[in-house]
């Protein structure tokens, strides 16, 4: 009778754990390394003699107990390295999910470049999904960059995933964004001076911030925004490249309270066939090794420029200039990301707008620039 243990398919091997024999390596080889040396210098009589030769040979054993060493210690580094741009990996595609190609009639693509050397992630986020309220987006840009803006970065970024779904309203969500960061950074600062005060003034949390754009396109491609000290999005129609808006943008989140009213902006629709481009100022601040800045509406206007419009294109086009004005060393995180508008709405005729307009009693103000229909 033939005993299968339990948990152990029939006629297949147990798997063994490869960490004792790496740790038997690990250990071993430069015990072997080092007892070669010690042996040499005490058991061989050539070690004891003083010729030219003599010398010679001990030089060339020594030097090839060295290299041996290094050579090991180098494999172990990259071992380590290599484990740890996995986790950097993982963590990147928790927390800065790549968007879906599409998402209810919008083409969309994002990606985003970290100032650090070896650094997947950084002080950027941003994150876009569909609801019942239509499609939500938010693009914002944590004080600082690397790996110490990963929490801040989890923190709102989360907040955000619930409260897209969940409000009905954009100020609501800024408002759940706003007391997650708050709670994090009290949670921070307890973390880091367990003795202080968490709302020390001189700590370095309390001057932590977070630059926030929040959008919101509705079915009908009516564009709602709120903007808390974030550079405002680009247009691209045709072969035009111009702002969302200009209105001077609400603080940062963090150092001041939000006001009492949180009304979002409404900024006119998306129509068919246009494009809007969502980035951090890491793009516009990029310099050249001259010191020149980089002119970001002038790369978006060169990806529209005789080629076909895709978020892709766009993308590929305006990071190759970024990194070719940079001489690919950015010395800030920088984070696009691109919505075109492929839904077939019928267009409204001439004046539809002006006449939807007058129904209020009382007209709303708007710092949004006017697009024509084309």
């Amino acid at each position: 009778m033939i005993r299968i243990k339990a948990g152990v398919p029939r006629g297949r091997r147990p798997r063994t754990n490869p960490r004792p024999t790496r740790r038997a390596l690990a250990l071993g080889l430069p015990t072997v390394w080092g007892a070669v040396a010690v042996g040499y210098r005490f058991g061989c009589p050539l070690a004891e003699q003083h010729g030219l030769g003599a010398r010679i040979v001990t030089s060339a054993v020594f030097f090839a107990v060295g290299t041996g060493l290094i050579l090991h210690v180098r494999r172990a580094l990259l071992r380590e390295l290599r484990q740890a741009r996995m986790v950097a990996g993982a963590a990147q595609s928790v927390l800065l999910r790549p968007p879906p190609p599409r998402l209810a009639g919008l083409s969309v693509a994002a990606a985003q470049i970290s100032a650090d050397r070896g650094a997947s992630i950084g002080g950027d986020l941003y994150e876009a999904v569909a609801t019942e309220y239509g499609v939500r987006v938010v693009m914002g840009d944590v004080r600082g960059h690397g790996l110490s803006a990963i929490g801040t970065v989890a923190a709102v970024l989360g907040s955000f995933r619930e409260a897209a779904h969940d409000e009905p309203e954009l100020g609501r969500v800024l408002g759940r964004l706003d007391r997650a960061l708050a709670r994090h950074l009290r949670e921070r600062a307890r973390a880091e001076h367990p003795a202080g005060c968490a709302q020390d003034p001189d700590s370095p949390v309390a001057e932590e911030f977070v630059t926030v754009l929040l959008l919101e396109i509705a079915e009908d491609g009516e564009l709602r925004v709120i903007n808390c000290g974030h550079p405002w999005p680009y247009v691209l129609s045709g072969a035009r490249v111009e702002p969302l808006s200009t209105a001077d943008p609400l603080p940062p989140l963090g150092p001041f309270p939000l006001p009492t009213d949180l009304t979002a902006t409404d900024c006119g629709p998306l129509l068919d066939g246009e494009s809007l481009v969502l980035f951090t100022d890491g793009a516009e601040d990029a310099r050249s090794p001259k010191g020149h800045f980089f002119s970001l509406p002038t790369a978006l206007a060169d990806a529209v420029r005789d080629r076909p419009v895709s978020p892709q294109s766009i993308l590929r086009a305006v990071f190759t200039a970024l990194l070719h004005h940079t001489n690919g060393r950015p010395t800030d995180d920088i984070a696009l990301l691109v919505l075109h508008n492929e839904r077939r709405h019928r267009r409204a005729p001439l004046g539809a707008r002006e006449t939807a307009g007058a129904t209020p009693t009382q007209p709303q103000s708007t710092n949004c620039l006017e697009r024509p229909l084309l």
